[in-house]
């Protein structure tokens, strides 16, 4: 009989499993449609299993021979090692790895050795690749471009770059247009610009700058640098695109916050004429942006070409959908998304969940958590989703429960987790819980160090941030440029200037100071340590200027007290080009609150609205706050009105606003509203009722309500509430109560909270109590001029002229000198301040004849001076000619001088206004038929028709 044999398998060696014979005759070869079938579907056999994931049996399928030729066998070979790549199946893929190594047809076959290469690095295991690689006794340049993709597949962007750096070197072969993409992709991600840019130009002098692949992948690389005109030029002079060089640009105006000019791309490519539809991938670039800049409009216009492509099923897009509403507070929307999705994953639970935690939503985060448990396995990335709704001082029981389910499920072993719980016990006040999670961390990174070190550089404990620091250098590790913020954080609040300097010159000396974080921080450090011109050389040295470097600089001015430095750079800022951000906007509307400059605080508020800057909630705190300190509380309220979205702090910049306008029944009415509309008050808010009780003199109102902080809202007061009930009681001459609460506090008074009863004694001429107080003040601050002052003028109301002598000779003796008196007055964008007793400026007889005429007038209407305000032992001729001197006098004459008839005049002072001068205020009022306006370093007077707001109690 006959039999056919198939032919000798390639193998040198048994295969793995058994290979059955087949022993056919010649006749039944001819009528059996079986062994036909079989011969001729193995290919398609193998096609299935690989599809199906099923490589082992595909393997089997390989090993049994059923492959009519040798050519047909290595396809077979071929297409499964394909597939152990693309199902990440190493083991598989070794096992035909070792067939083709000991085939004596197939070891040196070029395609199949290609292919074993590109399955290593597929399957994530590069150093096989190379191994193979390097055994090839001759190699061409499909293995040379297998490597350099494997490495940069595999992120190995240095070992890619050194790969092609050999294939340049070997000299037998040229790089093509698929060597140059992943050599591209390896310059992006090796974070190396110039290398990228060298090789474009290799690329332009090998001619193959119009091959598609290279377009997209150079639009990537500068993407991905911030280099959009770059990108732009690449992708305009593209003699072909498809649809990835459209989404890469798309993504690349994305990536970097340009949203207008992302979306404007996206409508160019809708209405070109390639033909191209978006996919799935178009709509996702763009919508991150979306989301990130609150532009749910433009969100909602992509969400509705989603839905008319048929794209808005796709799970991811949904996802994204859903990501960029809840990004922009629309969490209905966002929730009618997730509940429509029926192919829900641990992505789309995480978003929302995120979504929810970012919008302060405790309850809501917790109740998807558990939802989620019963649906879809809980990760990492669950778990950091939640924790921002945990990070209150009023949620620590939540963090801790957190905690818990972490601990449960094992999550505390992933070090972003352990860091993160670090950092979130800190923010909540719980620095004990912080340091035992840092401890309980086996493998301590300088990631974790930096999370201990900045919770308590960042929450209140300066100088243990310093400690552990000493402790990471201990442990053998070398700080970062976190590290090194947090430390400059520590010293900035210990007001370290020596340490803080020293860690400059570390920074200098290991490279560091073009780091952008380490810049910021340096200037922040010497801002709030008061070196100022320190800070400003810093800021002027910088090669860059980012918006955060001039934010930090102009919130430095604001927030030291130099409001017109801050209000200049400002300005300088606006003419370099610089669009100012919500920041900037921010710290010049402080700059304007401190100066009273209303007509540069109303400009503004124009630029914000035109900017679109007033939806953001601090911008909208900042007009409250602005125009309540220019003297404009209706104008404040009408700000407050149009915050859409108001929370506590809007609230309370309302009601303290009312409040230095002493009207204080205001303030509590608002407090009223504020409660019915469900918004929780807290320490602020008391702050600014009682600070309304005090200057309105409702001394019963503010004791119910510092009362009702403790017993009904759970607040325990600090020491600047108590400084406010003791101010309060002292004002209304209840002296002895307010020794009494002192002696209920239970911390120690601090020197404000003494300096405001010595006021109050000296408007008493309570000299025996003033004594006691001004011993206990001057031993805990010897240094401030302020104290000796009030002590001088307590004991000058008194006749005390000896005591009197005595403090100011002691004043001399130490160096201390009193701050004079200063005020200040807006005209036509520009502010002009006058000092008491200055006849220097280049209008002062103009000033001196005004307030001739004027007192002339207030004369007749019964003004007498008040020689009392002078505190000084002079002759009565003498302390008439001081009180003409006083700066609030000269302010309000130049006012008159040069302002139209009937406008309302605006001064800031920065000491308390004197009985005279507030006399004489009310007078000039009714004489010349206009309304005064002063600020004074307590509160705000409206003289009217010869009256004052304050009802002459300040």
């Amino acid at each position: 009989m006959a039999s056919l044999a198939p032919p000798p398998l390639p193998f040198s060696y048994q295969p793995l499993l058994p290979k059955p014979s087949i022993f056919t005759s010649k006749a039944s070869l001819s009528s059996s449609p079986t062994l036909t079938t079989s011969l001729s579907n193995p290919l398609q056999d193998l096609t299935r299993l690989c599809n199906s994931g099923n490589l082992p049996a595909a393997l089997a399928l390989v090993q049994t021979n059923t492959f009519p030729t040798s050519q047909h066998l290595k396809d077979a070979i071929g297409a499964l090692l394909q597939a152990c790549g693309r199902h990440n199946d190493i083991q598989t893929g070794r096992n035909l790895h070792r067939l083709v190594s000991q085939s004596t047809i197939f070891t040196h076959d070029v395609v199949l050795n290609t292919r074993i290469i590109t399955m290593y690095s597929m399957c994530n295991s590069p150093s096989d690749s190379r191994h193979v690689f390097d055994a090839l006794p001759r190699k061409n340049l499909f293995q040379w471009n297998a490597m350099v993709s494997g490495y940069s597949r595999n992120n190995l962007y240095a070992e890619a770059i050194d790969t092609f750096i050999d294939l340049l070197r070997a000299a037998e072969f040229k790089p093509d247009n698929f060597t140059m993409p992943c050599v591209i992709k390896a310059c992006g991600g090796g974070l190396d610009v110039g290398l990228g840019q060298g090789v474009h130009g290799m690329v332009v002098k090998m001619g193959l700058v119009s091959d598609v692949f290279i377009g997209n992948a150079l639009i990537a690389l500068y993407a991905k640098f911030g280099m959009l005109r770059d990108a732009v030029k690449v992708f305009d002079k593209m003699p072909e695109r498809n649809l990835v060089s459209w989404n890469s640009m798309i993504g690349g105006f994305s990536e970097n916050g340009m949203c207008e000019e992302s979306f404007g791309l996206l409508v160019r490519f809708l209405e070109g004429e390639e033909g191209f539809v978006p996919d799935e991938a178009t709509l996702v670039t763009v919508l991150p942006v979306c989301g990130g800049k609150g532009n749910v409009k433009m969100g909602m216009e992509i969400h509705g070409l989603a839905v008319k492509l048929g794209l808005d099923k796709e799970l991811m897009l949904s996802n994204t959908l859903m990501d960029m509403y809840l990004k922009c507070g629309c969490l209905k929307e966002a929730r009618v998304l997730f509940e429509k999705n029926d192919r829900k994953n641990v992505v789309s639970w995480n978003a929302f969940i995120g979504g929810y935690s970012r919008d302060g939503d405790v309850s809501g985060a917790f109740d998807l958590l558990r939802k989620m448990q019963m649906e879809e396995k809980v990760d990492e990335v669950t778990v950091l989703n939640v924790l921002p709704a945990c990070l209150k001082e009023s949620e620590l029981l939540r963090l801790k429960e957190l905690h818990g389910y972490s601990f449960r499920h094992g999550f505390q072993d992933d070090e972003l987790v352990a860091n993160a719980f670090v950092a979130a016990y800190a923010k909540c006040g719980s620095l004990s819980s912080a340091v035992q999670v840092f401890y309980g961390i086996e493998t301590k990174t300088v990631s974790s160090w930096n999370a201990v070190i900045g919770g308590h550089a960042q929450n209140g404990d300066p100088k243990n941030a310093l400690d552990l620091y000493l402790q990471m250098k201990q442990s053998g590790l070398d700080p970062d440029s976190f590290s090194i913020g947090s430390l400059l954080l520590a010293c900035a609040h210990l007001k370290f200037l020596q340490y803080g300097k020293e860690i400059h010159g570390f920074v200098l000396r290991n490279g560091f100071e073009w780091d952008s974080f380490i810049g910021i921080s340096l200037l922040s450090f010497y801002i709030q340590c008061g070196k100022l011109s320190t800070a400003r050389a810093l800021f002027d040295r910088m090669e860059h200027q980012s918006s955060v470097s001039w934010n930090a600089m102009i919130s430095g001015y604001s927030q030291i007290g130099l409001p017109d430095e801050a209000l200049d750079l400002f300005r300088q800022m606006l003419s370099n080009g610089i669009l100012p951000s919500e920041i900037a906007t921010m710290s010049v509307l402080g700059a304007c609150s401190q100066l009273s400059a209303l007509r540069l605080g109303k400009e503004l508020h124009c630029f914000a609205l035109k900017a679109r800057l007033t939806e953001d909630l601090f911008v909208g705190c900042s007009l409250i706050d602005m125009y309540a300190k220019s003297g404009c509380i209706e104008q404040s309220h009408m700000a407050f009105d149009s915050v859409t979205k108001k929370d506590v702090a809007s609230w309370n910049v309302l009601i303290a606003g009312y409040g230095i306008h002493g009207h204080g029944n205001k303030a509590l009415e608002l407090f009223g509203e504020m409660i019915r509309l469900g918004q929780k008050p807290d320490s602020y808010t008391f702050l600014g009722i009682l600070t309304a009780c005090n200057h309105a003199g409702l001394v019963k109102n503010g004791i119910e309500y510092f009362n009702k902080m403790q017993r009904l809202y759970g607040i325990e007061p600090k020491l600047e509430h108590y400084a406010c009930v003791v101010d309060m009681l002292g004002r209304a001459g209840q002296l002895e109560e307010a020794l009494n609460i002192i002696d209920d506090m239970p911390e120690e008074p601090d020197t404000r909270i003494w300096s405001s009863l010595l006021s109050s004694c000296r408007n008493y001429n309570d000299l025996g109590t003033g004594q006691k107080i001004a011993e206990k003040l001057l031993e805990l601050e010897p240094g401030k001029a302020e104290n000796y002052v009030l002590l001088s003028n307590l004991y000058a109301a008194t006749g005390n002229w000896d005591d009197v002598r005595w403090v100011r000779q002691r004043m001399k003796e130490i160096g201390l000198q009193k701050e004079a008196g200063r005020s200040w007055i807006e005209l036509g964008g520009q502010v002009y301040s006058f000092v008491a007793g200055d006849n220097s400026l280049p209008e002062s007889g103009d000033i001196r004849k005004m307030w001739a005429r004027l007192e002339e007038r207030i004369s007749k209407l019964g003004y007498t001076p008040d020689t009392d305000s002078v505190l000084h032992e002079l002759d009565y001729a003498e302390k008439i000619e001081i009180l003409k001197g006083h700066s609030e006098k000269l302010a309000i004459s130049f006012g008159l001088l040069k302002m139209n008839k009937g406008a309302t005049l605006r001064v800031c002072k920065n000491l308390r206004i004197c009985v005279d001068c507030h006399n004489a205020a009310k007078l000039i009022s009714k004489a010349v038929e206009r309304e005064i306006i002063v600020r004074d370093n307590k509160r705000f007077h409206h003289f009217k028709d010869g009256l004052c707001s304050c009802g002459d109690y300040w």
